[in-house]
């Protein structure tokens, strides 16, 4: 008699190998990634080849082993709430939330899915994660440190523009962390004897009459707060910003790329490729709870040597020697 435990192996011997082949590939558990950003996919592209790039560095294949849903507000708040939605509905095994409001969404549409931050500047203070050591929730990731730093953008401007007596802060009233930032440029301002005045602006008919109002004041640089909104307009808002002869002071080193004079910060790009270390870890089975917040380790200052001849400025050598990056 032929048992079935015979049968069966003979079978399997008997298959032919590329059947086998695709018999183990079939049993490859694809994993659901969704992917939330208030930013748009045109001037996003280089921090979502990073989280790409980190994750085929940790040995997932889109297609292969993991499926990655992407939805992106192009700079509209509004519509993160039904994005956030539609992404749950996916049933993904985790998401990953780009910038402060992507991820405020994410997480008022689900407590049970893991949500990884990338490019977040208060985690604590947003109510993302009890702490940066112990998040204590389905939240964890990538923590900026934009709240620190806006007082350092002052610091920087003025060092680029030593008669410095007045500048603007291009805030969003939209976005929950400009309040503080606003706050700490202003103590700064006031030490130094800076006259600070905020500019509100979240369409980009806002912006064009933000620039003009600035224009008409003969206000010398504007500080642009960190923003998906002002990164998706990162182009127009460096126009005007030569074209009224403004000294822009940005972020990260997109903005200063797409025209901007100054970037201080974090690398926009790393902090998506650190993200995809907290995806494989979610997805080998840790508890966001467990996985501490990481901060950026290093900051980058980036100044654009041909925005400042538009502009008629020189740059102190001092601060062309501090700079990680010079576009020329």
């Amino acid at each position: 008699m032929i048992t079935r435990r015979i049968f069966l192996g003979a079978s399997a011997i008997a298959m032919p190998w590329p059947l086998i082949c695709f018999a183990q590939q079939q049993a490859v558990k694809i994993a659901r990634i969704g992917y939330l950003d208030a930013a748009s996919s045109d001037f996003a592209s280089s921090r979502v080849e990073a989280f790409r790039a980190g994750l085929r560095d940790l040995g997932y294949v889109e297609g292969r082993n993991i499926v990655i849903d992407y939805r992106w507000a192009n700079g509209k708040y509004e519509r993160l709430p039904g994005l956030a939605k539609q992404l749950i509905e996916k049933e993904p095994d985790v998401i990953v939330g780009g910038g402060t409001p992507a991820i405020q969404s994410a997480q008022r549409a689900t407590t049970a899915i893991p949500i990884v931050m990338a490019g977040t500047a208060d985690p604590v203070g947003a109510g993302f994660v009890a702490s940066l050591s112990r998040p204590g929730g389905n939240i964890t990731g990538v923590s900026t440190i934009n709240a620190d730093l806006s007082r350092k953008y002052l610091e920087l401007l003025r060092v680029a523009l030593p008669r410095l007596s007045r500048v603007s802060v291009l805030i969003n009233p939209d976005h929950p962390n400009h309040p503080d930032e606003l706050s700490n440029i202003a103590a700064a301002a006031k030490a130094t004897g800076v006259d600070v005045s905020p500019v509100k602006a979240n369409s980009t008919h806002e912006i064009e009459v933000a620039f003009g109002a600035m224009a008409r004041d003969r206000i010398p640089a504007v500080i642009v707060l960190p923003d998906a909104f002002f990164f998706v307009q990162a182009r127009r808002i460096a126009e005007l910003a030569a074209k009224n002869r403004l000294a822009t002071m940005f972020w990260t080193r997109e903005l200063v790329e797409a025209g901007g004079l100054i970037g201080y910060g974090h690398n926009n790009a790393e902090q998506f490729r650190r993200a995809a270390t907290y995806v494989d870890k979610i997805l080998k089975g840790a508890k966001p709870a467990n996985l501490p917040v990481e901060q950026p380790t290093k900051l980058e200052l980036v100044i654009n040597l041909k925005t400042a001849k538009v502009l008629g400025l020189s740059i102190p050598n001092e601060m062309l020697l501090r700079a990680d990056k010079i576009i020329e």
